[in-house]
């Protein structure tokens, strides 16, 4: 377990995005979104440094944005 205040924090944010794009997804029934909030709310736990959970939340909001951008969200 990391107990890194920057990796801790970042990971609060995260998992708060998550929420948001779960909650975001359910109200709407859009499953992409649903699905990439519960992939936010989870990948913090599996992440190791603050550099590999920035990368990760990047890439998971670049693929939503891309989805999106495409209609296929």
């Amino acid at each position: 377990m990391n107990l890194d205040p920057a990796w801790l924090f970042l990971s609060l944010v995260a998992g708060a995005i998550g929420l948001g794009l779960f909650i975001y997804g359910k109200r709407e029934a859009r499953m992409t979104h649903l699905v990439v909030g519960l992939v936010f709310m989870v990948y913090p736990y599996f992440t190791q440094s603050v550099a590999s959970l920035v990368t990760v939340g990047v890439l998971l909001g670049g693929i939503l944005w891309y989805l999106q951008r495409t209609g296929r969200a």
